[in-house]
């Protein structure tokens, strides 16, 4: 009996670290889907794949609503109560559904493209360790440049509809593993002048229905497809990256409160290139 189920405890307990790594990395600008690529291959593991590495992300997406559950249900209100008011910004409430919707339309279309006519994505150079690596050391340099030249002054009333179109377009290059979907958001938002804290909590809410959305098709599509066995430890990852990812939301606002971004420029930039070196 030992031999059955000691492997299947291993991989429970992989799935719960790697549950971890998805909830610390989804916030951080340091891209999640590249650590739970390169992690794994440190260590000697196979590729958990897309959909596993979508599926955890669910546990990311609740963290996120549960963390702003009382903003969340406001901005539902609010979203709902467009069609009776026809109204996109009466309050900041609707505004901001309305800043979610549209920065959600360039990611969707994407995906969708991708899904369509590149159904070998998945296995093409781009999730590749050396791709992710100079994506990384890229998107260090672009982060850097957004502290830089960003001049940080916009509060929440103050953003338009240009900046947050310009945020929808960036947050759809985190398609591509590297990337980092709150580093290219945050980094879009500094580009448009927000103040550090208001950027990253508009990174995190923009984020939700993309998320959300491609973490519950992964979901079911695995459910379709693997036995009640093989689930558990995908829930267990979604458990794991939920409470891990309750933590980094919590942390990297309080952090964002008094200090700047570069900490994650310097370790985007060393992450890039201890890859490169260890090929």
């Amino acid at each position: 009996m030992p031999e059955v189920i000691s492997p299947y405890v291993i991989i429970c307990i992989k799935s719960f670290f790697l549950g971890i790594i998805q909830g610390l990395t989804e916030f951080f600008p340091i891209s999640s889907t590249a650590h739970l690529k390169v992690i794994p291959y440190f260590f000697g593991w196979n590729d958990p794949g897309v959909s596993f590495s979508a599926s955890i992300q669910l546990g990311s997406a609740v963290a996120i609503i549960y963390y702003f559950r009382n903003q969340i249900s406001l901005i539902i209100d609010s979203f709902f109560s467009i069609f009776n008011h026809h109204n996109f910004f009466k309050d900041d409430n609707t505004r901001l559904s309305t800043y979610i919707f549209i920065a959600s339309i360039p990611i969707f279309t994407l995906g969708l493209l991708i899904k369509a006519y590149w159904p070998n994505y998945s296995d093409s150079n781009f999730r590749g360790l050396f791709s992710i690596a100079l994506t990384s050391i890229f998107m260090a340099v672009l982060l850097a440049l957004s502290e830089v030249y960003g001049n940080r002054k916009k509060i929440f009333r103050e953003i338009n509809i240009k900046d947050v179109i310009f945020l929808g377009f960036a947050q759809s290059l985190a398609i591509f593993p590297g990337v980092s979907r709150s580093g290219i958001t945050l980094t879009a938002a500094l580009f448009s002048g927000i103040e550090r804290k208001t950027a990253a909590r508009l990174s995190f809410l923009v984020g939700i229905p993309a998320i959300s959305l491609s973490g519950l098709i992964e979901l079911v599509t695995l459910f379709r497809t693997l036995s009640i066995i093989d689930i558990l430890p995908i829930i267990v990852g979604i458990i794991s990256s939920f409470f891990s990812s309750i933590f980094a939301i919590d942390l990297f606002l309080k952090f964002l409160a008094k200090n700047n971004t570069f900490v994650f420029v310097y370790y985007r930039l060393v992450f890039g290139i201890f890859i490169i070196a260890t090929l």
